[in-house]
């Protein structure tokens, strides 16, 4: 992504980078996360620089988001000190109570200093799966229209994502600040995967558990997989999300 790569080289950039990934389970929002991550950090998601949060792990009760507030800017504050190049991953903002996200807004925008500390080379990347299922249903109408997943473009899917995500009374960005100030730079679709796709993932995965890579157990895998709409099965129910796990009953 052009944009991705300016920010990075850029050694006074005018903002902080905020990006935010839509797509359903098993589609590689978390894979390109860590992508983007391992480029800056060599232990990865393990670095000390990288902070991930989950509304379930971090954030599991309404009734005390005014304390989750105040830890999670307090939090953000404190490591942008040690290190202005931090990376903050959200994950499922689709379950983030409404209204905490907001707390980190005054660390999105294009001023030089906030709480005495200056964190414009700060990366937020926000994940969610709200937006999936639209996305889906784009990709199959645009295929029936006779347009390939390769020819989308992010303007045939705005609408879909905006009306599932931003203006859903359950999401974390309902009614935030964050979309009404337009402070996310990128957002992200991730669209389902192919069968083609899938096999890509069947062969990197037993690459990594140094096992042999045959023809013949690729296709078996993918074919184990649910596919959608029923009778084209043209794209992967659950993206590669099963794929580690069905890889084990045919060894």
């Amino acid at each position: 992504m052009k944009g991705v790569r300016e920010f990075l080289e850029n050694p006074n950039p005018l903002k902080p980078l905020v990006m935010s990934f839509h797509g359903s389970t098993g589609t590689g929002k978390t894979y390109v996360s860590s992508m983007l991550i391992r480029y800056l950090f060599q232990r990865g998601l393990q670095s000390p620089y990288v902070h991930h949060f989950s509304p379930i792990v971090h954030f599991p009760h309404a009734e005390q988001i005014e304390q989750y507030k105040e830890s999670l800017k307090r939090w953000i504050q404190g490591n942008l000190t040690s290190c202005g190049r931090s990376v903050f991953l959200f994950d499922e903002m689709d379950k983030m109570h409404p209204g905490l996200i907001d707390v980190i807004i005054p660390f999105l925008g294009p001023s030089w200093v906030v709480y005495g500390t200056n964190y414009r080379k700060a990366i937020f990347i926000f994940i969610s799966n709200a937006g999936g299922e639209q996305i889906n249903n784009v990709t199959l109408a645009l295929w029936y229209a006779r347009k390939d997943r390769e020819e989308i473009s992010l303007q045939d899917l705005e609408p879909a994502i905006s009306k599932a995500v931003f203006e859903n009374p359950q999401s974390g960005f309902w009614k935030s600040g964050i979309i009404n100030e337009h402070l996310i730079d990128f957002v992200v679709p991730f669209l389902p995967l192919k069968h083609y796709h899938v096999k890509q993932c069947i062969i990197s995965e037993l690459l990594q558990q140094g096992l042999e890579v045959r023809p013949g157990v690729v296709q078996e895998v993918a074919d184990s997989i649910p596919y959608f709409p029923e009778e084209e099965k043209l794209f992967s129910s659950t993206g590669c999300k099963t794929v580690a796990s069905r890889i084990s009953f045919f060894f």
